[in-house]
């Protein structure tokens, strides 16, 4: 049996609007009623992020000052996954069919996300995305979860999810942060970091996943080829 453990945000869902609405949102609020800022285009926005730049540092870029851009920076923090924002979200082109596609050969798949239950049920429920993860294939936060940073919260989910999953033969790890690709190496599982998502090539290579692609359906093309022959 062949298992592919997904990440849910960047190989399934692109969250690039929410980021960049909430964005434009908290620096509308940090900005005073009479200061000139300037307001990023998303695509400058977008790729920030993708390489790690600081939260304060973006806020310095659109014109605030170092104390208006630490106000900006845990405002944005607080902000960006609260269920209102999450109807910004959008699946990532093809990710639905590459989904259905999994299914077809007959993978057994599961969603890790660091995503609270509410939050992937949200998404879930506005995408018709349940019926490709059954109830025991959904690991995620649970709703009162005190989270500390996704490298350390995201191995302990892979270590429970390795302990309830039944056996497989070959496991894959596809997701497209250093949370996905430290879970998988800390427990020797095979991991596609993909470009669709929220880190670049440059910051994916400094956790060094054993491929990097472009999206979901790359990756699974590549397990595909990576089987062994039979017949």
């Amino acid at each position: 049996m062949i298992r592919l453990i997904t990440d849910f945000d960047g190989p399934i869902m692109d969250v690039s609007e929410r980021y960049y609405q909430v964005y434009r949102l908290c620096l509308e609020q940090t900005k005073r009623p009479d200061q000139e800022i300037k307001e990023l285009k998303k695509a400058e926005f977008w790729k920030l992020k993708r390489h790690r730049v600081p939260e304060s540092k973006i806020g310095l870029l659109s014109g605030l000052d170092d104390i208006q851009a630490d106000a900006f920076s845990m405002m944005r923090k607080k902000t960006v996954h609260q269920v209102p924002y999450l109807v910004y979200d959008r699946p990532v082109p093809k990710a639905i069919e590459t989904l259905e596609y999994i299914q077809k050969l007959g993978f057994d798949l599961a969603v890790m996300t660091m995503r609270r239950v509410r939050e992937l049920d949200a998404a879930f429920n506005q995408y018709d995305l349940a019926r490709f993860f059954a109830p025991n294939r959904r690991y995620c936060l649970s709703n009162d979860y005190l989270k500390t940073a996704d490298t350390k919260d995201k191995p302990l989910l892979m270590e429970r999810a390795l302990k309830e999953l039944p056996p497989a033969s070959d496991v894959w790890m596809v997701g497209d942060t250093e949370a996905d690709i430290i879970a998988a190496k800390t427990h020797n599982i095979k991991v596609i970091g993909v470009l669709s998502g929220i880190r670049d090539q440059s910051q994916l290579e400094l956790y060094k996943p054993d491929f990097i692609v472009n999206n979901l359906r790359e990756a699974v093309d590549l397990i595909v080829t990576d089987l062994p022959m039979t017949g």
